[in-house]
């Protein structure tokens, strides 16, 4: 982890304690504001709505979501007293961050003014409300956030949040198996005397590494009565040797050679695994404990099956130059054996939970808000977006954890 993260984690919730709440501002007739400085908690109406007030004139708003998809219910009073919502000519607006704008009519319903349409989580807006009864307008406007942080540039860049561009992805359709690690046979030499005759000497030992044309060891050959070097074929770690001096070499292997800068994953396949299988298939392959990890594609197949369960071995090929692989650890391979494209797809590590919600963070500026998201397929790594977040929406991919944790510092309540 980024060492400066959790500094950075710390500023933030300090930053945080620091601000002060937003309110409303309210502007009427009479064009009175209220003040900055004073920043008092929204006024609260019977429903526990936010209530607006100019002059003997109030209205009440409220988000109704028991049962139903979030609406606007609004309730008018004239000096204490309800109004008849018939009384009353009722818009709102709601600027979303990044530009959008909802507007919404209203239409008496019982005792209050139902919106006309869902109001659309997040409940984060800056909000215009324009009100008509018995010849006065009544215009109001207040930010109402939820959800919403700003961090600067420096300290987002300092902290490691990155971001993408939501958009399409292919979702992948895996086959998990199980293995071992083995030497690939390939790159194994043994290594034999050119002539019989007595070993005179051996200058390499089990686990050495050589380089190709090293000696290994010399041998007088029977015939000639010359002494020749015994060399090493390839590069590699001597594996076994068979060879001291005084010994009589004939044609038994002196030593083996063995290169592990590859390696194979031999993965074990049953029966009913093995129609979903073929050469070339990309293979993720996990050590056990899983410290390592690998890419390589299905090279080969065994035809036969074992005698005992029947099962195959499907074989990838596995880069080992940095020697993470050693013959015997066990691994797991996940196969990639269908793809699914999909319009609208995250990575797993950009989401985070807000309330109820699974959310990211679309960026804007700099300025974080949560976007709760509706989901579908998942691979594991990529998860389908079926709604919540919009195509081109710039979002938090990398450490979006700060982010909400300088939410959570700074929430307001999740007034209804």
């Amino acid at each position: 982890m980024n060492k400066f993260i959790p500094s950075l984690l710390a500023l933030l919730l300090v930053t945080a304690c620091d601000r002060t709440p937003t309110s409303d501002s309210g502007q009427g007739p009479g064009g009175g504001h209220v003040s900055d400085e004073a920043k008092p908690e929204p006024a609260k109406g019977p429903h526990r709505g936010r209530l607006l007030t100019d002059g003997d004139f109030q209205i009440e708003v409220t988000i109704f979501e028991s049962g139903v998809p979030p609406e606007f219910h609004v309730y008018a009073r004239e000096a204490g007293k309800p109004v008849n919502p018939s009384d009353v000519k009722l818009a709102i607006e709601l600027r979303r961050l990044g530009g959008r704008v909802d507007r919404l009519t209203f239409m008496p319903e019982n005792d209050y003014l139902k919106g006309s349409g869902t109001v659309a989580e997040p409940h984060s807006f800056d909000v215009k409300v324009e009100a008509e009864h018995a010849g006065v307008k009544h215009v109001w406007t207040y930010d109402s956030y939820e959800g919403r942080t700003t961090i600067a540039a420096d300290m987002a860049k300092a902290g490691g949040i990155e971001t993408a561009v939501a958009g399409p992805a292919v979702l992948r359709e895996t086959l998990t198996l199980y293995g071992t690690i083995e030497p690939n046979a390939e790159r194994v030499r043994s290594v034999t005397a050119r002539f019989p005759g007595p070993i005179r000497s051996v200058s390499k030992q089990i686990g050495d590494r050589v380089k190709a044309s090293d000696t290994l060891a010399t041998v007088e050959s029977n015939e000639s009565l010359q002494t020749y070097a015994v060399t090493a074929p390839i590069s590699g770690v001597v594996t076994q040797r068979s060879a001291n001096p005084g010994e009589s070499a004939g044609s038994e292997p002196l030593f083996v050679i063995s290169d592990f800068g590859s390696v194979w994953a031999e993965l074990t396949v049953f029966p009913r695994e093995r129609p979903r299988l073929r050469a070339g298939q990309p293979v993720t392959v996990s050590a056990t404990d899983g410290e390592q990890t690998g890419e390589g594609a299905i090279g080969y197949i065994s035809p036969v099956g074992t005698a005992a369960n029947q099962s195959l071995v499907a074989r990838v090929v596995l880069d080992n130059a940095r020697g993470q692989w050693t013959p015997g650890l066990f691994v797991t391979g996940n196969v990639t054996v269908g793809e699914i494209r999909v319009d609208l797809a995250v990575p797993d590590e950009a989401l985070q939970t807000f309330r109820d919600f699974t959310v990211v963070f679309a960026q804007v500026g700099e300025t974080y808000e949560v976007r709760m998201l509706e989901l579908g397929a998942s691979d594991g790594e990529v998860t389908e977006v079926l709604g919540g977040l919009e195509p081109g929406t710039l979002y938090v991919t990398e450490n979006s954890y700060l982010i909400k944790a300088d939410i959570e510092k700074t929430a307001a309540s999740h007034d209804h």
